[in-house]
This record gives structure tokens, C-alpha cells and sequence, in this order.
């Protein structure tokens, strides 16, 4: 996993830096992007951590909770770039049953693993306090 980060905060900008330190990237190259303020009209995968109810990681957090969600995020998008790639075969003119109800599987089990893994990080985040 390649990590840009890209925070206002030079404090938190450089504790990033020394928890990521393996995993640094430039922001050209990376998968994710952490940053502390939202960015609009950012095509990037971002991990935002703040204090409001928008942000994906709430301060303070540890260093295993920063790589838990940057896990969880990293899988949710390949997750939904799998759901892209099967709506897209959809689209195309010749799906047979059984191909409509493999889909239709696959897109319950990827709701019931982002379910889990959302009820999974509350717990965490429950017992790490």
C-alpha cells in the first residue's frame, strides 16, 4: 500500500509521516491519500482524520487504528471497483440467469462484509478507548 500525506497541520503532518514511514509515497503514485482537511473535486482515494462526523478516522487514534482504516478503505474500493466491473457486464446485451443471479450474490456479500467490517471498527474503536 502506497500512502500520501497531505495535512494543514504540520504536527499531524509529520506524526503521519512517522507512523506511514514503509508505506510513503508521492502524491502522484499512491493508493490513498490521508489528509485532515477535505479536498472537493479530488479524483483520489482519501482517508480523512478530524474531529467531525465526516472524517473516516476521528482524533485522537493510534497507530493501529490509522492502518485498520486505511485496510478497510483500501478494501472498500476494490470492492467497489469489482461492483463497477459487474455493472458494467450487466450492461452488456446478452447476460444469461445464471449470470444475473452470481451478480446479485456477489453484491450481497460485499454489503454484508462493508456491514461487518463497519460494526467491526465501532467495537474497536469501543474497546481502544
Amino acid at each position: 500500500m502506497k500512502v500520501a500525506v497531505q495535512c494543514v497541520s504540520p504536527l499531524l503532518q509529520r506524526s503521519l509521516e512517522l507512523f506511514l514511514k514503509d508505506s510513503l509515497s508521492s502524491l502522484k503514485n499512491c493508493d490513498v491519500v490521508v489528509r485532515d482537511k477535505k479536498v472537493f473535486n479530488d479524483k483520489q482515494l482519501t482517508l480523512l482524520i478530524g474531529n467531525d462526523e465526516s472524517a473516516t478516522l476521528q482524533k485522537p487514534f493510534s497507530k493501529s487504528q490509522l492502518f485498520l482504516a486505511l485496510e478497510n478503505m483500501i478494501d472498500s474500493h476494490k470492492k467497489r471497483e469489482e461492483i463497477l466491473e459487474i455493472t458494467q457486464e450487466i450492461s452488456e446485451p446478452l447476460v444469461s440467469k445464471n449470470t444475473e443471479l452470481d451478480i446479485l450474490e456477489k453484491r450481497i456479500a460485499m454489503l454484508t462484509q462493508d456491514y461487518q467490517n463497519n460494526i467491526m471498527k465501532a467495537i474497536r474503536a469501543f474497546y481502544e478507548k
